[in-house]
């Protein structure tokens, strides 16, 4: 037993948990680290607060390599757009600082965020900076603040992450819905399903 034990734990280092143990920002939150400056797929150096619009803003955290990523991609690119179809404001942020001299690295980045045809911030979360203070450890994972900067959703994209074909609820484009016609949000949280965000040791 206690050499399985130690496996698991060897593995979950490996994977990225060793530093996961944060808190979540709790709903209702102001936005943390708002005017934080964060390197950009374009070169330019952005921050929340320039990413947000009167409407509001949808932060997702996310990579390039992470199955569930790849597995959700299509789904990223439909509900960012339809957020920004919604004048709401939309940033990516990547916080695998432990691999980002590998898969993650500024470079790569970029090729994905063209392969993809991102149409909108792609950044670096130097030092996991932003990942600590919103108590993030999953990619995807998406955060819904509204125009006055509080959190009113924090979860997954939507109820099948793993089998679009079995998607009963779009968590987030409801959550966006209820928000805009100011009614409350049904599904407040959801559970984030993915690879752990690779923080450095």
């Amino acid at each position: 037993m206690k050499n399985i034990m130690a496996f698991v734990v060897a593995a979950a280092m490996t994977m990225g948990f060793s530093k996961a143990d944060v808190d979540p920002l709790p709903i209702g939150s102001p936005m943390p680290k708002a005017d934080i400056k964060m390197k950009d797929v374009s070169g330019k150096l952005v921050s929340l607060a320039d990413a947000k619009t009167n409407n509001g803003l949808v932060v997702m955290f996310s990579c390039n390599t992470c199955p569930y990523v790849m597995k959700n991609q299509a789904r990223t690119r439909d509900i960012l757009n339809y957020a920004q179809q919604k004048k709401l404001g939309v940033i990516i942020l990547n916080s695998n600082e432990g691999v980002r001299d590998k898969e993650d690295s500024y470079s790569s980045m970029q090729s994905y965020a063209r392969t993809q045809s991102y149409d909108w911030p792609y950044v670096v979360d130097s030092n996991n900076e932003l990942a600590d203070a919103f108590g993030a450890t999953r990619t995807p994972e998406c955060f819904l603040f509204n125009g006055n900067g509080k959190l009113v959703y924090h979860g997954a994209i939507d109820d099948s992450p793993a089998d679009d074909t079995k998607i009963t609820r779009q968590h987030l484009k409801e959550a966006i819905n209820e928000m805009l016609t100011g009614k409350d949000i049904a599904v407040k949280e959801s559970k984030s399903i993915g690879c752990a965000i690779k923080r450095k040791n």
